[in-house]
């Protein structure tokens, strides 16, 4: 809650690196099959549906609760040690549904161990594309990506930052570690510094709204 520092004062952006989006998985036997039928189970069943996710603060338990203030629902939130026990709990059927980071899920989604409902990107994913995202399922602007970024300390000489973006950028947009990346479910962004920092200020905006009207907290 207080944190010593402040991103937007105390730190100089260099560049959104990458991002990946998270997907809405539920057990293979859940009953809903879409992001409708999902929204009226949880209309219909409140405080039945509970959400893991990877732990407190993290970007799928973020994402579970701006989706629950978009579709006024009501589901309990239970953090994990991480996503990899969230995912176990999904395939056993312990939980019901889940957020979780793409790349992690998809082998077990095409071995039909879960069922994906929606993925939290813009645009489809490849790798899955016959999942529909969230925002073509009628929730607007519902784009939501983990993301890693590279910042600098205030008042890094601005010829340093572009160095350090230049320097970055060029090894992350090689053919070889874009390859890597995407394979792994994430897309390279490499944007701009000012472009950076106007991204960190709106998504500090967003979130801190989702976690003010959700009372999301840190354990």
């Amino acid at each position: 809650k207080n944190p010593k520092y402040d991103v937007l004062r105390d730190f100089d952006a260099v560049t959104v690196a990458v991002r990946t989006p998270n997907v809405l998985i539920v057990p293979p036997n859940f009953p809903a099959n879409n992001l409708k039928e999902f929204i009226e189970y949880a209309r219909k069943n409140p405080g039945k549906v509970s959400y893991g996710s990877s732990g407190s603060g993290s970007s799928d338990h973020l994402s579970a609760e701006m989706f629950k203030l978009q579709t006024q629902t009501f589901g309990v939130h239970i953090p994990y040690r991480g996503g990899a026990a969230a995912q176990t709990d999904i395939m056993a059927g312990n939980i019901e549904a889940s957020f979780q980071n793409f790349g992690t899920v998809v082998p077990y989604i095409k071995a039909s161990r879960m069922k994906a409902l929606g993925v939290t990107s813009r645009q489809r994913m490849p790798q899955l594309p016959d999942v529909p995202t969230l925002i073509e399922s009628g929730l607007k602007d519902f784009d939501v990506t983990s993301w890693q970024a590279v910042a600098a300390p205030k008042g890094t000489p601005p010829d340093v930052i572009k160095k350090l973006h230049s320097d970055i950028a060029r090894g992350l947009n090689s053919a070889e570690m874009t390859q890597r990346f995407n394979g792994l479910g994430f897309e390279v962004v490499t944007n701009s510094p000012a472009e950076a920092q106007a991204f960190f200020k709106a998504e500090i905006e967003r979130w801190t709204t989702v976690v003010k009207a959700s009372g999301a907290t840190v354990d």
